[in-house]
């Protein structure tokens, strides 16, 4: 974990009542929770605005299973797209639809061309691109140890 440091802010009285309200709603276990997603969501944004760095998103798409090829243009697409594609599910919502959600990571323009291609094709019903966070190269392995 890195190592944290404590800052001091100066807000109105009613910009922190604002925001205590809305550490409430979001459950946050402190206002500093609150503020590091906050920062981590506005930092995230910036990179994605400016595509200045790599970022990971998720690329949802709600599909008629039936269309006739379909299913191979999206896995044609994808495999066009191999170092950006991280991974993929594929869940059966009713007799005719189907949900994809492929986890992406790459420069933000890429990301977007890559969506783009998806969701032009025939029978594409929703296509919901959504950045999930900035960073992350796919070149190292990340290990998380629990106690």
């Amino acid at each position: 974990m890195a190592e944290l440091t404590r800052v001091t802010v100066s807000l109105e009285a009613d910009l922190l009542e604002r925001f205590d309200r809305y550490c409430k709603k979001g459950r946050f276990a402190t206002r500093s929770e609150a503020v590091r997603q906050l920062l981590h969501q506005t930092l995230t944004q910036e990179s994605w605005e400016h595509d200045t760095a790599e970022v990971t998103a998720t690329l949802s798409l709600v599909y008629d299973h039936h269309r006739t090829g379909l299913t191979e243009k999206l896995l044609k697409i994808q495999h066009e797209y191999p170092e950006r594609v991280v991974a993929s599910t594929h869940v059966h919502l009713d007799h005719d639809r189907c949900l994809e959600v492929i986890i992406l990571r790459g420069r933000p323009s890429v990301l977007e061309r890559f969506a783009a291609d998806l969701r032009g094709l025939k029978g594409i019903h929703q296509g919901s691109l959504v950045l999930v966070a900035a960073g992350g190269n796919g070149r190292h392995s990340h290990h998380h140890h629990h106690h």
